[in-house]
């Protein structure tokens, strides 16, 4: 069990991580979202050893490691970049640590055989780095951080330099990879959508601080806080400020969204009501859906899906629906919100509710 205590850093008087406190199961997958600059990096540097905290403490396996550096504790890292020695072979990359650390040469074939099966390198053993794809290049770097047993696996936006195929590939791949080892997994990642593909538990990270840690869909689903739903939104969260009256949240126009019936009791005033891209829509997903009247700015096709970006009371929302959607820009178009599925904070961001019967 990896577990940091009221861990901070400070570095040149600017603080980089802010009192986190983290506690990580062995045989667990946690990921750590946040944008760039968040402090992914700079904490997984502190879980490492490569880096001392500035106050509070960490412990693995109910032992202070606290100032240890990295050499002394069971640590792998795996890095964005292939890192992977040039002139040896595959076998020999995957090998590598186990020779540092003297093992037999049974054992040593054994794990790399192992560890390639469980990569699907097995068929590569005898090339070189230059002679793989990237994606087998990033994979020869995660076989040899597996021999090493580490206890610990670090894993630092390592699928970021690869081609959408290949990411896809890998990331299909790696629950799988990290259900069969044991080991504390912890990847750190900028997109949402990397983070519920793998699944496992969420930190979510904002200026250094966790702002959540649980199970990934269930921080998805129900964020504690106004920035926690927006670190986990990638197109961003549509939000609106609006007041409470009575069994409305009114809107601009005149128009009423009805308070969600677990909501009907709480104060009149002002909030921050949040939902999510897929949840604007173009046509009316049910009965009580509210229509609003906005003006596109620009429609951005995929192909299969069509990304809107929309004007609506000075501010800017997205919806994401099926399809090609050739709106011009200036366009005027009817859009329904399910008041069912917001997610409402207060004016200090707090959040009044989760999102409850989603459909993600």
């Amino acid at each position: 069990m990896l577990e940091l205590r009221n861990v901070s850093k400070i570095v040149g008087g600017v603080e980089h991580i802010r009192d986190v406190s983290l506690t990580l199961q062995h045989a667990s997958l946690n990921v750590l979202l946040g944008p760039t600059l968040s402090g992914k990096t700079s904490l997984m540097r502190l879980m490492a050893g490569l880096d001392s905290p500035t106050s509070g403490s960490v412990w693995f396996d109910g032992r202070d490691v606290t100032g240890v550096p990295v050499q002394k504790r069971k640590i792998a890292m795996v890095y964005q970049q292939f890192i992977n020695y040039p002139a040896m072979t595959v076998y020999e990359n995957i090998a590598s640590p186990l020779r540092v650390a003297g093992a037999p040469m049974d054992r040593i074939d054994r794990e790399v055989r192992r560890a390639a099966d469980l990569l699907k390198l097995t068929p590569y053993l005898q090339r070189t780095p230059l002679n793989l794809s990237g994606g087998q290049q990033q994979r020869t770097a995660l076989a040899r951080a597996i021999v090493k047993n580490a206890g610990l696996v670090l894993l630092d936006e390592p699928l970021a330099n690869l081609d959408y195929k290949l990411r896809e590939e890998l990331r299909a791949e790696l629950p799988r990879i990290f259900a069969e080892t044991g080991a504390i997994f912890v990847y750190a990642t900028t997109e949402p959508h990397e983070a519920l593909l793998l699944g496992g538990n969420t930190a979510t990270l904002s200026e250094g601080a966790v702002t959540q840690f649980g199970p990934t869909v269930e921080v998805f689903r129900k964020p504690n806080d106004l920035v926690t739903a927006k670190t986990f939104a990638d197109p961003p969260l549509n939000t609106i400020v609006l007041r409470k009256a009575g069994t409305n949240f009114q809107l601009d126009g005149g128009v009423n969204l009805p308070v969600p019936a677990e909501l009907a009791g709480i104060a009149d005033g002002v909030y921050t009501i949040g939902f999510q891209p897929h949840h604007l829509s173009l046509t009316r997903p049910n009965r009580d859906a509210v229509s609003v009247t906005a003006k596109v700015s620009v429609t951005e096709i995929t192909g299969s899906e069509s990304f809107v970006h929309l004007d609506f009371a000075d501010v800017r929302w997205v919806m994401l629906t099926q399809g090609v959607k050739a709106f011009a820009p200036d366009d005027r178009v009817e859009v329904y919100i399910d008041h069912r599925h917001v997610m409402v904070f207060d004016e200090a961001g707090r959040a009044v509710t989760g999102v409850s019967k989603i459909a993600a």
